[in-house]
């Protein structure tokens, strides 16, 4: 069981509006887009769509990519595919150069290759490993903007590269991490603020307080909304933020320590039960 931590400030957020994707704009003549920003600690990118698809990545730091129905939590080590038209909003929970791949679909279709049908699992937000040979791909591609003239080479380049990316992120594995967002309103708000700081309380009756709902009442909608108890959501949560926590490097005590677990051992007793393997093997990757 986690044990309460002791209070402290949370840093002012920044918010900005989408980061220029009508300049990255593919198209069958160039379906494979890319494009860099790098963006502070808590800056807030707003909820926005595209018509095209979308492989969210950091190559440094860690930011969570927020759709409808869940939240992810995005290493360099994994990448979260958005398909066409799902809204979508991001924070940066650790200073992050974002690479932001944009995908052209074809009338129909969905997913990174031109055979991929809309009934595969592409039309769902999902995350995926991110491999050595993934990740040098994406870091290869041109990210100059539309009207910056690419040259010849680059252009060449760039067709080179996008039919081996499309089938490298084909054969990415899926990983089962990502974070359940519920429709009621109340809940939202709660689970939000559970997303945030994990840690700030310890029970659910301390969390309900806060958005002024009854324990009871919030266990229920638990269940009716994401048809799971608040221990086993928020446990997704701290797993998530324990990938994160792992990818800079920290130690699985200190980990264990930040999340508020009594011990080492409790909390690879966690891990153990969320995803039937010990935080060693778990976190190898991250």
């Amino acid at each position: 069981m986690p044990r309460p931590p002791s209070a402290r400030t949370k840093p002012a957020s920044t918010s900005v509006g989408p980061l220029t994707p009508h300049l990255f704009t593919p198209t069958a003549e160039r379906p494979l887009r890319a494009k860099q920003h790098t963006l502070a600690t808590d800056t807030r990118v707003a909820p926005h769509s595209h018509a095209w698809a979308q492989l969210a990545w950091s190559a440094t730091g860690v930011m969570r990519l927020t759709a409808e129905r869940g939240t992810y939590l995005v290493p360099p080590s994994r990448a979260v595919w958005v398909p066409p038209g799902i809204e979508h909003a991001i924070t940066v929970v650790e200073t992050a150069e974002l690479r932001t791949l944009y995908l052209h679909q074809r009338p129909g279709r969905c997913g990174p290759q031109r055979s991929d049908t809309v009934g595969s699992d592409w039309r769902h937000c999902r995350v995926l490993e991110v491999s050595e040979l993934l990740r040098a791909l994406m870091l290869a591609l041109p990210t100059g903007p539309d009207g910056a003239s690419p040259s010849a080479d680059e252009l060449a380049r760039e067709k080179l590269i996008a039919p081996l990316l499309a089938d490298e992120l084909k054969r990415a594995a899926p990983v089962p991490l990502g974070v359940a967002l519920p429709q009621d309103k109340r809940l939202r708000a709660l689970c939000e603020a559970v997303l945030d700081d994990p840690t700030r309380h310890e029970t659910l009756a301390d969390w309900s307080r806060d958005v002024g709902a009854s324990e009871r009442t919030v266990a229920r909608l638990f269940r009716q909304d994401l048809g799971t108890s608040f221990v086993q959501w928020r446990q997704q949560v701290l797993l998530a933020r324990a990938l994160s926590l792992a990818a800079r490097g920290t130690p699985m005590g200190q980990i264990a320590t930040e999340l508020g677990y009594a011990s080492p051992s409790a909390f690879s007793a966690m891990v153990r039960r969320s995803v039937g393997a010990p935080p060693s093997r778990f976190f190898a990757s991250a």
